[in-house]
């Protein structure tokens, strides 16, 4: 694998908008899958010569999709089964964004848990009965962000595969 100084630059580019995507999962700044596909992208396009890249394109956009079809699937129907609405998700996520400027790096988890807990107090209205809600919020933010994890590290290992065969 011989590569002239061009394409060594947008191997090296790639590399690092696939490993902030797989860091924009744990940060939720970032978009994670969307930068991994971008950077494997710009690889097929930019990196050189050869129909393999475009096979690794084509596999890393299924598994892209795949990914995010799932990561809001699966936990959205355990949610829905457990009774948990939407508005009780959308305030989590609102007093979690607040968290987050308010309080940095952690400031996005405990916001999200007390507005959820804020959310389901107030429409349950029993604290006691607040809590399996909220475990179940949090347990679907934690699918999703496995499920993400492991599509963006699926993409990483196939676009490497990519590297050594195309």
């Amino acid at each position: 694998m011989e590569l002239t100084d061009g394409q060594t630059a947008v191997t090296v580019l790639c590399a690092v908008a696939i490993v902030a995507g797989i860091v924009g999962v744990v940060v939720p700044v970032l978009p994670a899958l969307p930068l991994c596909w971008l950077g494997v992208l710009v690889w097929a396009v930019f990196g050189g010569a050869g129909w393999g890249r475009w096979v690794v394109l084509a596999v890393v956009t299924l598994v892209v999709l795949a990914g995010t079809v799932v990561k809001y699937a699966w936990p959205g129907r355990n949610l829905k089964r457990s009774g948990v609405p939407n508005r009780t998700l959308l305030a989590g996520g609102a007093l979690g964004l607040v968290g987050f400027f308010v309080i940095p790096v952690v400031g996005l988890p405990i916001g999200f848990v007390l507005g959820v807990w804020l959310a389901e107090r107030v429409r349950l209205g029993d604290s006691r009965l607040a809590w399996p809600s909220t475990r179940q919020a949090v347990k679907a933010t934690g699918l999703s962000m496995l499920v993400e994890l492991a599509a963006a590290l699926t993409v990483a290992a196939v676009w490497v595969l990519g590297l050594f065969l195309a």
